[in-house]
Order: C-alpha cells, then structure tokens, then sequence
C-alpha cells in the first residue's frame, strides 16, 4: 500500500504542482521521493511509500540497470511474481514485487503483462525509449487510481483524487478528474514536451472469465464437475490459497473481525495458516462496537474459538458523529450507507496504528457481492437476476465497499487485503451454475456456509449466523448506528433546505437531512465533483428508501 502521483506536460513549475502530492502523505508514511523524468523536465513522479515487500529497495519510482528506459510506480501486491518469476526466467535485481511488472512488460508487452500479474494493483509505466505512458488497475478496483487529461494533453494521475484537485494547468475549462476504470489498461504516446495522446483504452480481464495467470499458479486445474462436494472442495482449496498468497509480507499481519461469517472465515484461516508457516507472533484480530452490540460478542467468540490475539474498540455514537466529516474527506464520497460504514472501519483502523504493530491488515471485503449475501437476495425474480446482479455488484466495488476498505486503511497507513476478491476464487465462484448461488432454506450465502460446515473452522452458530451489516452490527439491536447518526443530523439540516434539495443538488439529489449533510460536508472539500459517484448504492427487488438492511421488511434480527 502506497501513495503514487506523477505529471506528464505539466505547463506550471513542477516545484508548484509537487505539494498536492503530499496530500496523500497518509498513503504512504515511511518515505517520500520526488523525482524528475530526465530529458522530459515537465514530466515527473511523486511517491509516497509503506514498506511490506523489501525494505531496501523498495523506493520509487523503480527503475533497474537492466531497462534503464523504463520508470514504474506502482501501488499494489503482486502475490505471484516468484511464480513469474521462475516461469520465465526472469533474473531479477531486487526483492521489489513490483518489479516483475518491468520484466513481463519488455517481454509480453502491456496487455500480457497486466493480465498475468494476481494481485491487486495501480500502476504508471514510463517507458522513454518508446515514448509510451502506460495506466493500470486491477480487476476490482482495490487499489484505486484516479487521472485527469487535459484537451492539450497534460495528464496527471494520482492514486486519490485529492492530490490532483488543485493542480493548476492552462486552460480555460477545468478539466474532470475521473477514477481510472478497474480491469483496464491506457496506452498513451508522450511527446517531446511531455504531453501525450491517448491511443488505446482496452479491458485486459473481467471478473467472470478465469484470470490469465491461472496458469502459473500454486492450486492446479480444478475439477469442472458440479457435483454438491466436488464444489465444496473447490471453494475451501481456493479461498485457502487465497489467503496463503496474501501472507507475503516483511510486516505483521492482523485481520478485522466483524464477527460476521466473512471476516470469521477470513481471521480462521489466517490464523491457521500462520500456525502453518510457522509465523513469529500471533495474529491480532480487532472488532469495533459499542458494549453490548452483535457485532462484538460474535467476534469476542470466534476469537476465543481461533485463538487470536483479540482488540475490542469501544465506539460511542458520539465518536462517530465527530468523525464523519474526517471521514468524508479520505472517502472522497457522499454515499450514504458507504460513509456508515466507513466511520467503523476509520476509528478502527485509527486505533490499529496508533496502539499496535499490525500494518497489513485482512478483511472479508467483497464476499457478499460475489456470494449473493445481502439480504435483497432473497427478494431476486429468479436464480439468473441474482447472478447478474453480483456481477454488477463486483463491477461497481471500487465506488463502494472497496473504496471504503482502501481509504479508511490507507488513511492510517495500513495496507488492506482481501481474499474474497482473489480472481481465481471469485472466476470459479461465478462459473458455478446459477441455481447452486442462490439464498436456500432462509438463509443468504448458503452455499458458502455449506462448504465449511462440520470443520470446526469458526463455531457454527457464526457460520449461519445471519446477515448484518456493519453500519448496523456496531451498535446494539435497540438502536442501530444509522439511527444515531440521523437523529443527529435532525438538527445540522433545516426543511426548506430538503424542499430544495434537488435545486441545489440535480446530480444524485439528497432524499433525508442525512444524505443531504453528507452531501454538503463532501460539496466543502470536493466543490463541483458531485458525478464521482453515479448513483447511490440501494437494494434491488424491493421497495428500499434506505440502504440498511434493518429498515427492509425481510430483516429479521438474529435471535439471541
């Protein structure tokens, strides 16, 4: 996890222009560089780095003797790249994961490249000798990347949009900062003043088609039966190996424990594969909530049951409410259930830093997307609805679950993973027939919890443990955390200011005096950026207002 920001055709002082790149410091808080792009003076790249993946050669913008014309930045995780590595042949300069990046590049070229890389990534290639800028994300959008073109060809990139909303350009019109699109790479030519083309936008791998470097990979060709147990075989051997490759770092590893099925199953693991490769410490698992929310005693028994080091944050309503503003900031977002959520994760996250030696922290992002998890699933028409809507659900991570696990970790310096969204396990999971992912007897994401039942992996009253969502789980059962904060905001918002709500807000227009002060606290930093988010993120097939689960007439409580 790091902060990345580079220039191409820049018109004003680089000196000038390098201080927005300090506004993504808290990417990045164990060193910055700045460097010039030499026999281009107005092109340049700004890094900010957190050192998990060798600590001496880590620094960018990376460039080795053997392609002295190529400069990489790159944010991300490579989970393969010994695997690559050995494949090819490659003789590499550095333990940097990264810089397989430069090998695959000067031997595939870019498509190949990004399509063989399994992990999560953003990266900027420079390669000089051709004239070439190069961008890419990874498949879902874990890691972001944001970039702004000019009419005349100044480009600037930078991994949050912050750090390019007051670089300054000469034009007349502003131009729009847009995130890059996950799963796709742009080919640009430079020319001598450094500006550049746009030649070629091209999706390099989608979410429902097996990756490409499934090839070299450590699980083989899975069996194609879908026999019920061939299946479940599947699922535990790829998540496994899913959270086996993600153990690669020279930092320690903790895991957010919600105390819900996906961040259970995820700490379980973790902690059974650290035992296995015989890791140094044990792994600290953290749950947040108030005294007597689910969320806390379902992780205090999963803990006790793993045999984790566990934290519990204490959160009071009023905590919350005096981070929200904070929390807009780092999100870059005025959705509501997103911004619910995230407060959880950022004090959470805030505590992680402060009081502890966790940096690279796993979660279980990403699973009630590609498990059909949330509770609208049971309202889809039919089994193919529901499987088109997860895949619209993955597609659309990066505005939503995955934005906000990536800032409010990286908003302390904390490097996220998360397993769910490993491309070999959400292809597998995708390709299974539809019928085979539907809720079942009640209960959603009833084909995962059937594949770890009778293993003692987590306690089975947690493997079926209903659905909660976050934003609801970290306060008790008699008042949720969404209900404190709207109670508060009553006040903060005025009614004629809602009977003019769509005036003043035609993009995405606010529904309730919460939406709207999330609205006017994101309109304070980011004036004008309203069409980063394209719609607010509501359940399906059902007559939804709010984003909450508990406000739907299918919501049942767990019984306690």
């Amino acid at each position: 996890m790091c902060g990345i920001w580079a220039l191409f055709g820049s018109d004003e002082c680089l000196s000038v222009q390098c201080t927005n790149a300090m506004k993504i410091a808290h990417r990045g808080p164990d060193a910055f560089r700045f460097e010039n792009v030499n026999g281009f003076t107005n092109c340049c790249f700004g890094f900010h780095r957190l050192a998990i993946v060798d600590q001496l050669y880590g620094m960018q913008p990376l460039r080795i003797k053997t392609f002295p014309f190529l400069w990489l930045c790159y944010n991300g995780e490579i989970y393969n790249h010994q695997l690559l590595k050995k494949q090819f042949g490659f003789d590499f300069q550095t333990k940097v994961d990264g810089e397989v990046l430069l090998h695959l590049y000067d031997r595939f070229g870019i498509k190949k490249m990004a399509s063989l890389l399994d992990g999560v990534f953003a990266f900027i290639l420079l390669d000089t000798a051709n004239r070439k800028v190069y961008l890419g994300r990874d498949t879902y959008g874990v890691r972001p990347l944001f970039k702004f073109l000019t009419d005349d060809g100044f480009l600037a990139v930078c991994s949050e949009a912050k750090g390019l909303t007051n670089i300054t350009h000469a034009m007349n019109t502003p131009a729009n900062i847009v995130p890059f699109l996950p799963g796709h790479f742009e080919v640009f030519d430079l020319n001598p003043n450094g500006k550049v083309q746009s030649l070629q936008m091209e999706q390099f791998h989608c979410c429902t088609k097996e990756p490409a470097h499934a090839i070299c990979d450590t699980v083989e060709r899975l069996t194609t039966s879908f026999d019920e147990e061939i299946v479940k075989g599947n699922i535990r051997t790829l998540f496994e190996n899913a959270v086996r490759k993600r153990l690669m770092s020279h930092r320690r590893i903790g895991c957010l424990l919600s105390g819900g099925l996906d961040s259970s199953l995820v700490a379980a693991t973790l902690v059974k594969l650290a035992k296995e490769e015989k890791l140094q410490y044990p792994i600290q698992t953290f749950s947040i909530g108030s005294d007597d929310s689910p969320d806390i005693l379902a992780a205090r028994k999963v803990a006790a049951h793993i045999g984790s080091e566990h934290h519990e944050v204490n959160f009071t309503a009023e905590e919350g409410i005096q981070a929200v503003e904070e929390v807009i900031f780092h999100l870059e977002t005025y959705d509501i259930t997103t911004i619910r959520a995230s407060v959880g994760m950022y004090l959470i996250s805030k505590y992680i830093r402060e009081k502890t030696d966790s940096v690279v922290i796993f979660s279980g992002e990403g699973s009630d997307e590609l498990t059909q998890g949330y509770i609208y699933f049971h309202k889809a028409p039919s089994a193919k609805a529901g499987a088109e809507d997860s895949v619209r659900l993955l597609k659309e991570l990066y505005l939503f679950d995955v934005l906000r696990a990536d800032r409010t970790t990286a908003a302390h310096g904390l490097e996220l993973r998360v397993p769910f969204l490993d491309h070999r396990f959400t292809a597998y999971y995708l390709s299974l027939p539809e019928e085979m992912r539907v809720p079942k007897h009640g209960v959603e994401k009833y084909l995962l919890r059937d594949s770890f039942k009778g293993l003692d992996l987590i306690p089975e009253e947690i493997l079926w443990r209903r659905k909660e969502a976050f934003s609801d789980g970290m306060m008790s059962l008699k008042k949720s955390w969404y209900i404190c904060l709207q109670e508060h905001l009553e006040s903060m918002v005025n009614d004629n200011q809602m009977e003019k709500a769509h005036k003043t807000f035609p993009h995405n227009p606010p529904c309730t005096k919460e939406a709207y002060y999330f609205r006017q606290v994101f309109e304070k930093h980011y004036p004008g950026r309203a069409d980063w988010l394209s719609h607010f993120w509501m359940p399906r097939w059902i007559n939804a207002t709010d984003p909450s689960a508990r406000t739907l007439s299918i919501y049942k409580p767990d019984k306690e």
